[in-house]
């Protein structure tokens, strides 16, 4: 039985960069299980939330520049589509080393907020159909819930459908 999740004011650099923002969120955090196959599906069982409103950060290389990409956990990334959407030929997914040194955050816990270098970036399309959506606060185990305008306001993301089923 998956524990109930709880709101924490636990401080990242997402949360800081909301918070310096004046943006409006919510933050949850549960219990991560290290064995768990899938953060962002763990993420959604734990919240209790449907899988197509929490959203997965992913890193890709986009003609050899990082790229980061949003998509809902419930999908895959569509790298012709993400290539596509910032002005690109060809993408691949970025080593999780190199994603984890660039953003200053570890795998399961990549948020696309308060990274330390700032990267082009794509949202789903699919996240403006929510009022919220959720997405990693920066570490595992903890989420934060917010408007989709927000997330792409934030991040200059550009929408884009670069999610597939």
């Amino acid at each position: 039985m998956p524990k109930k999740p709880k709101k924490t004011s636990a401080g990242t650099p997402a949360t800081t960069a909301l918070t310096a923002a004046g943006t409006e969120f919510t933050l949850h955090s549960y219990e991560h299980d290290p064995a768990a196959p899938s953060y962002g599906e763990e993420a959604a069982q734990a919240l209790g939330v449907e899988p197509g409103r929490v959203f997965k950060t992913l890193v890709a290389s986009v003609d050899d520049r990082l790229t980061v990409a949003i998509v809902p956990v419930s999908a895959t990334l569509d790298l012709k589509a993400l290539a596509s959407a910032v002005g690109g030929k060809r993408a691949t997914m970025a080593d999780p080393a190199v994603a984890e040194r660039t953003t200053g955050y570890v795998r399961g816990g990549i948020s696309p907020l308060g990274q330390r270098k700032r990267l082009p970036t794509a949202l789903d399309a699919s996240a403006t159909g929510h009022e919220t959506i959720c997405v990693s606060a920066g570490r595992r185990g903890l989420e934060v819930e917010l408007a989709p305008k927000d997330l792409a306001s934030l991040t200059d993301a550009v929408l884009a459908p670069i999610a597939r089923s």
